[in-house]
């Protein structure tokens, strides 16, 4: 296997308290990876840590090749990085951020031109490079953070929630470029979402972190396959505590998860056990408003392995 990052044993501790604690995974280079975690479950600490923001406590990681505890200079040449706050001037063009950034680099006058012209291409920026930063809109400064994190064609690229606040057409441009860049140029990306559909429309493997520690990693199909065959979904009147301990006890029955007026019932041969879960609600006098059943799909797994719906859905 060709790695793009290895990171092994991964902890950092902020005033005795640690948040992240050995995490460990193996980035194979160009491939997508999707990283997901509730709030504070360590997701952004981790990723400071492999774009060397922050330094590790215990472990390490190599990062195309580069130790980010020994090597971190080395390590930020080889990298791009766009953060979900787009640190922008906007009093500047978008040439002028990509002109800056470019010789920020090293790259001669001659090299930053030609390279803002392939990146013209390969991202959706046009005309605007002319006009000043204030003028672009949520999705248009989203665009110009990806090619200045460009501008030096890294090894491995790290995307930390590109479409958050996007409309659903931006959203869907920055997923085509994403895909554009993995594909034609055979980019690693790093990326954090909230979107767990964009996750399993992007990512090549998936990795789970809750409470500081890696509880899942895997292919998007796999890690939906582990939580069974079917979901059915039961909206309720009111909002539940628990879920019934009779629906735990149907044989064909895997996991229950409730999240108010929620209730997961994951399941194989759902057409069977339906009318089993009608009647357990009906004895424990739920008052049912709607009842779907559906295939497992990554929230699924999400709440199965961190007790938390994703952002997403809430």
């Amino acid at each position: 296997m060709n790695i793009a990052i290895k990171a092994d044993k991964l902890t950092k501790t902020f005033n005795g308290k640690t948040a992240v604690n050995g995490v460990s995974f193996i980035i194979e280079r160009g491939s997508i990876y999707g990283f997901l975690g509730p709030n504070g479950a360590g997701k952004s600490t981790t990723v400071k840590m492999l774009v060397t923001i922050l330094s590790p406590t215990k472990g390490d990681a190599l990062v195309a090749g580069k130790s980010i505890k020994n090597e971190a200079d080395a390590v930020r040449l080889k990298i791009g990085v766009a953060l979900q706050e787009a640190a922008l001037d906007e009093q500047q063009t978008g040439y002028e951020l990509l002109e800056l950034q470019g010789r920020l680099y090293g790259l001669s006058k001659t090299q930053v031109k030609e390279r803002i012209t392939e990146l013209t291409s390969l991202i959706d920026i046009g005309d605007a490079l002319k006009q000043r930063i204030k003028t672009y809109s949520g999705g248009m400064k989203r665009r110009v953070d990806l090619a200045a994190a460009l501008i030096h064609n890294p090894e491995v690229l790290f995307l930390d929630e590109p479409t958050t606040g996007l409309d659903p057409l931006s959203r869907s441009k920055v997923w085509e470029e994403v895909r554009k860049l993995n594909r034609e140029l055979g980019m690693t990306i790093f990326l954090t979402t909230q979107y767990l559909e964009e996750a399993d429309q992007l990512a090549d493997r998936i990795g789970i972190i809750d409470k500081g520690i890696l509880v899942a990693e895997d292919t998007p199909k796999a890690l939906k396959a582990r939580v069974g065959n079917d979901v059915i979904h039961i909206t309720t009147k009111k909002h539940l505590n628990s879920a019934p301990a009779a629906l735990k006890k149907i044989k064909e029955v895997s996991a229950v998860n409730v999240e108010g007026k929620n209730m997961y019932v994951n399941a194989k041969n759902s057409g069977t056990v339906i009318a089993q879960v009608i009647e357990v609600c009906a004895k424990e006098k739920i008052e049912v408003v709607n009842l779907e059943i559906r295939g497992a799909t990554l929230d699924d797994v999400f709440l199965e392995v961190t007790g938390n719906q994703s952002k997403e859905q809430n």
